[in-house]
């Protein structure tokens, strides 16, 4: 292909920067190429939240922004996953020790369903029945922090450490803790998506439910 006729395919497209929410500052998180606005829609875009806050110690947080609005030089995205990377889930497991994980999917105050996975890593070896009680203590306080918060609100507490400060001052006194994350944040469903979730659930309708009919009472 000529150089003329690649210019030609180029000439059409631009550049967008691309624009963390409103509570990550609208920070520019990169750039995007696109020939037409419609294709930046849905676009997905990762950073990591040490690069976001200047601050090295929190590469371990990758953070993923996804397209949901598109002005004229720029496209606007929402938060939609928080996740640690593997080498440093892998460099807090220690033998003889225990790792205590949970899972949590409920809706927060302005209907956004989410799951966050709190994990927790013990000084040393906890029994069957203590590890049961931290988990127990782990899915309250998880579960608590998302119906009783925004989805904004919420995102803010475990970006800045706030759930997993909350659930190691708890679950300490259960048995001694060495560390709690939050091992993965996702946004599993918007009000928007979850309204048309219930609209579509099925409904039993009164002449759908079968009737037995007793013949000896005809």
């Amino acid at each position: 292909m000529s150089e003329r006729s690649v210019s030609k395919q180029k000439r059409g497209k631009r550049w967008y920067k691309v624009i963390a929410p409103e509570n990550f500052d609208r920070q520019e998180l990169g750039e995007t190429f696109a020939d037409e606005p419609e294709k930046v829609y849905g676009r997905t875009v990762e950073a990591t939240l040490g690069e976001l806050n200047d601050d090295q110690g929190a590469n371990n947080v990758k953070l993923t922004f996804k397209v949901n609005d598109v002005g004229s030089d720029a496209a606007y995205t929402e938060f939609i996953q928080q996740e640690l990377t593997r080498d440093y889930l892998r460099s807090l497991v220690r033998r003889g020790a225990s790792k205590v994980e949970a899972n949590v999917t409920a809706v927060t105050k302005d209907d956004f369903r989410v799951q966050v996975q709190p994990v927790a890593f013990t000084t040393k070896k906890a029994d069957r029945s203590q590890e049961h009680e931290i988990r127990r203590i782990m899915m309250e306080l998880t579960r608590e922090a998302i119906t009783e918060r925004t989805y904004d609100d919420l995102t803010n507490s475990i970006t800045e450490g706030r759930l997993s400060s909350a659930i190691y001052g708890e679950a300490k006194q259960i048995y001694p803790l060495r560390r709690v994350e939050v091992k993965k944040f996702s946004l599993e469903a918007r009000p928007a998506e979850i309204e048309a979730e219930e609209e579509a659930a099925v409904t039993v309708d009164e002449d759908d439910v079968a009737v037995d009919v007793d013949e000896d009472a005809e």
